[in-house]
């Protein structure tokens, strides 16, 4: 393991202004999952207050997939335009008026502000990565395992706060405008970030692109299928392990271990990733865990469910912040980690809205969920691929450079 020295960042020596930008960072991740997921525990109050089928309700969490994999291709040419501060700012206020539009009881009004929040949260979860680099270039691991604690915390507390607020204050909407209130909150914390020196629009904006990189292709496979993989458990596991035998609260426990185990690995895989040049190790062991889990399933899910459901969690939770470390470590400048973000993410939440409908329409045509979590494990040896080669200790290189180098040639 060899430690890399990188170049100071812009609040080097400023404790104070650095723990400001911290609080900023960890806030916005905050708001980037808790808002979408705040409806799952709701479902049948906001159907019956709506009046709408169990496929409308579902377009509350497929659409904004959808929206993650279209925005975020989005995202480099607007930092080409803007400081990313003043778009991170931006995107917390519509983050805001998408959920107040939530609260409504109109339908049409509460597709819109899921529309606004799916494109908001977009560009949040790419351009946050790249920040990341720019404001703690020594300090990439452990903000980025930071990063990916919150989000799994943000949504934990999306999930758990939505039926206590709800039964509290009397109305499904009050957990709802927490969601629209905490985003107000956490501007107070960016407003100082514009005054940041050295991050900012760039002079002299150049487009990176990395569509003809091979490794920039394996990171953003390796980020697409750990999304689908991370989906259609969270989907359907519930379901296995019912089906199985097990009953509703059992198999609801299980599932709770996905996110609950995930989080020491969100933290600690970034710390240990940006030590090592080469995180080939890392990406062996998440595999492992993640095709432990699977075959534990295959085999008899009801055997050891909380096992089973334990290394899922692990190898998801590893997975998602390998993930997350790839785009800045194998970036050489913000504007390629934020182009690398953009590229494995619009992809990555695209192939996340087809898993679960995927593997369910094999359950169907199967009859059994072993032929579903035959595919996963399939998919899980296409990942470790991607990973083995994204692990390796070399950056992306932009098509403008490659097709400089070929010139010289």
């Amino acid at each position: 393991m060899t430690t890399i020295k990188y170049p100071d960042g812009p609040f080097s020596g400023r404790p104070l202004v650095a723990g400001l930008a911290i609080l900023a960072l960890m806030l916005a991740a905050a708001n980037l999952r808790g808002g979408l997921v705040v409806v799952g525990p709701l479902v049948q109050e906001i159907r019956d207050t709506l009046q709408i089928s169990s496929s409308g309700f579902s377009m509350l969490t497929t659409l904004p997939l959808i929206c993650f994999g279209v925005m975020s291709i989005c995202v480099p040419w607007l930092t080409r335009r803007c400081a990313p501060q003043l778009l991170a700012i931006s995107g917390l206020l519509v983050i805001s008026l998408g959920a107040w539009l939530r609260v409504t009881e109109s339908y049409g009004l509460v597709m819109a502000g899921t529309l606004l929040l799916g494109l908001a949260i977009a560009l949040l979860n790419v351009l946050i990565p790249g920040l990341v680099k720019a404001f703690f270039p020594r300090q990439m691991g452990m903000m980025t395992g930071l990063y990916s604690v919150t989000l799994s915390l943000g949504a934990g507390l999306g999930v758990y706060l939505a039926v206590p607020l709800m039964n509290h204050f009397g109305s499904w909407r009050y957990p709802m405008m927490l969601w629209a209130l905490f985003p107000l909150f956490s501007l107070l914390f960016w407003l100082p970030m514009l005054k940041a020196r050295g991050v900012g629009r760039p002079q002299n904006p150049v487009k990176v692109s990395l569509w003809r990189d091979g490794l920039a292709w394996s990171i953003t496979f390796y980020m697409g299928l750990q999304s689908f993989f991370f989906y259609s458990m969270a989907t359907w596991l519930p379901k296995i392990l019912i089906d199985t035998g097990l009953d509703v609260g059992q198999a609801g426990k299980a599932t709770a271990m996905i996110n609950l185990v995930s989080i020491p690995f969100n933290l600690f895989i970034p710390i240990l990733a940006a030590k090592m040049r080469s995180q080939q190790p890392l990406a062996v062991a998440i595999f492992l865990l993640s095709m432990t889990g699977l075959l534990g399933l295959w085999w008899d899910a009801a055997a050891a469910p909380m096992l089973w459901a334990s290394l899922v969690g692990a190898g998801t939770g590893g997975a998602l912040s390998l993930a997350l470390s790839f785009f800045v470590l194998r970036a050489s400048n913000t504007a390629q980690a934020t182009a690398l973000s953009a590229m494995a993410q619009s992809i990555g939440y695209l192939l996340a809205a087809v898993g679960p409908f995927l593997l369910g329409m094999l359950k169907d045509f199967s009859g059994v969920w072993q032929s579903s979590l035959l595919l996963l494990m399939a998919l899980q040896l296409i990942q470790f691929g991607c990973g083995w080669y994204g692990a390796k200790a070399v950056n992306v290189v932009p098509d403008q450079v490659k097709a400089g180098q070929a010139a010289l040639q």
